[in-house]
């Protein structure tokens, strides 16, 4: 059936049909109509990392509920765990239009929708308000106004509004679509923001008497030796996790498209081998002391498998979920279980 719908949505400009798309899944969750779109899901082995028990290994990467609008019905499909956002302290429209492209021979999807968001108030009231009693994660970035060296005021601002909400709390740090944003990847900027972000989880656990971990999001454009060095400030600030990776600036595999010279971040197929190989990198010099949540151009169960295989311990989806639908969870539950 979702190939049916799939047909034509993409009939639709790419925006246009995200947004009509998530209400119609809020309807058909109304209306008990998911168990159709929904395939059959194997039970997965519970996985507890963080502290935390993830029902099923695959979870939908931050990106497509922005605002925290349509986690019911998102979760009635059959994802373990969601991730809402990337959400900053100010609503804000995000990029100018067209910012949004599906290069559908490559199964690639180009972004630069530019943090566009109701901002956090409007998200925590959401989650609030949904039923959803699972595990939830919260994707915070900075303002598009606010300059690089004050971005630890926007993302301490994210952590004290999402802490009571949130499984787990996502600094965003990678996204190619806010001028100045990746450049807190790196060095004594990145050690600074940490140790900022950790001695405030510190102060908010003892206010609510619960640890909320905090997970760092980071590019595949990397070279090794930054993932190395990255690596070692996650370890000497003891932060939680590690989310691997975010879009791509990289157009190398897809020369070939009439969308290649957009500016934004390209993700889905072609950033497959990208992300896998940050995170055969970084789970490396890690040794097992910080867990990655591994992401990019997961369009099968082989290629779930192969983020974990890569040193992985849970995955998310989000562009292969566009192109293969639900299908696309329970095909890499599945895979990562050994059942295929």
């Amino acid at each position: 059936m979702y190939s049916l719908i799939k047909k034509a949505l993409f009939c639709l400009p790419a925006e246009a049909s995200h947004s009509i798309t998530l209400p119609m899944l809020d309807l058909s969750h109304q209306l008990g109509l998911l168990p159709l779109l929904r395939s059959k899901m194997p039970t997965p082995r519970p996985i507890e990392i963080m502290g935390i028990q993830f029902p099923s290994p695959v979870g939908l990467a931050a990106g497509l509920d922005k605002n925290a609008d349509h986690i019911d019905a998102l979760v009635a499909l059959g994802f373990g765990f969601i991730e809402v956002g990337t959400l900053t302290p100010r609503p804000q429209p995000g990029n100018p239009k067209p910012r949004l492209f599906r290069l559908r021979s490559e199964q690639a999807i180009i972004n630069r929708m530019g943090f566009n968001n109701k901002g956090i108030d409007h998200a925590i009231a959401q989650i609030e308000r949904s039923r959803f009693k699972g595990v939830l994660g919260i994707n915070i970035g900075k303002n598009f106004d606010t300059p690089v060296e004050r971005a630890a005021d926007d993302y301490l601002i994210g952590m004290r509004k999402s802490y009571a909400a949130a499984s787990y709390i996502v600094v965003n740090l990678s996204s190619p679509n806010t001028p100045g944003l990746r450049t807190l990847q790196f060095g004594d900027e990145l050690r600074k923001l940490l140790s900022l972000l950790k001695a405030e989880q510190a102060s908010l656990a003892a206010e609510h008497g619960k640890k909320v971990p905090l997970v760092v999001k980071i590019a595949p454009d990397l070279s090794d030796d930054e993932i190395g060095l990255i690596a070692s400030a996650l370890l000497d600030n003891e932060i939680e996790g590690v989310i691997a990776t975010n879009t791509t600036l990289d157009r190398t595999l897809v020369q070939g498209s009439a969308f290649k010279d957009e500016a934004g971040g390209l993700s889905g197929a072609p950033l497959t081998e990208k992300s896998s190989h940050v995170i055969r990198v970084l789970s490396q010099a890690l040794q097992g002391k910080i867990p990655i949540i591994g992401v990019g151009g997961i369009l099968s169960g082989a290629d779930a498998k192969a983020k974990i295989d890569a040193g992985a311990s849970l995955v998310q989806v989000y562009s292969g979920f566009i192109y293969r639908g639900p299908e696309l969870i329970a095909e890499s539950v599945r895979a990562i279980e050994g059942l295929e």
